[in-house]
């Protein structure tokens, strides 16, 4: 149940690269200043944090659906080891490129706007909740998508990231899921194995009073 196909990462690497490309081709970077520009004709004094909130929806919806008894894919525990490989994956690559890129944000604010964080956790968690309830039923990926979508037009129409940054943030997102959901058996097989008599082993850390 945990295995992933390796092509299902080509998508979000398209659309981590379109952003990636943003940096070179400038038609791409001229749509950035087109999107932004619509933006403050259209909505000039728009403001929210709501995006905080609704990053965080696909997660709650897993997690809440189990609790009421509506099993996803995979146990609670490895469900949980795969969605922190995710944030680790997310966290640091996305960490790398803020710093690297050094993009300055549409409002000025600092130069970490490339890729965008908040759209990024977002659709780690969209994917999350497609991974594991997509076979129960389609409308939970499509719940969990609405969800990272609307973060990441939320980030664009505070002016906290260009276009570009929330296509990149959304494909770093999938691509952090789904890369864990293809290694994560690997890594669970290397834990847990089988000696010699055929019995298994588990490798977990242990405490003791005084050791």
């Amino acid at each position: 149940k945990l295995h992933s196909n390796p092509l299902s990462l080509i998508p979000p690497a398209a659309l981590l690269g379109y952003g990636a490309l943003s940096f070179v081709v400038h038609p791409i970077r001229r749509f950035d200043y087109y999107v932004r520009n619509e933006i403050a004709k259209t909505d000039p004094n728009f403001n929210t944090r709501a995006e905080s909130y609704f990053l965080a929806g696909p997660i709650v919806m897993v997690y809440g659906l189990d609790l009421i008894g509506v099993q996803g894919k995979n146990t609670f525990i490895d469900r949980t080891a795969l969605l922190a490989l995710a944030g680790g994956f997310a966290g640091i690559s996305g960490s790398v490129l803020k710093y690297t890129t050094h993009r300055l944000r549409p409002n000025g604010a600092d130069h970490y706007s490339f890729p965008s964080g908040h759209t990024t956790a977002a659709f780690v968690g969209a994917e999350f909740l497609a991974q594991e309830y997509s076979e129960k039923s389609p409308v939970y990926t499509v719940i969990g998508y609405t969800f990272a979508v609307t973060t990441g037009i939320f980030r664009m129409y505070n002016r906290d990231h260009w276009f570009s940054d929330v296509v990149a943030g959304a494909g770093l997102g999938i691509l952090s899921t789904r890369a864990s959901y293809l290694v994560y058996p690997y890594i669970r097989n290397w834990l847990t194995h089988k000696d010699k008599n055929g019995k298994s082993t588990f490798i977990m850390p242990t405490y003791q009073d005084g050791v």
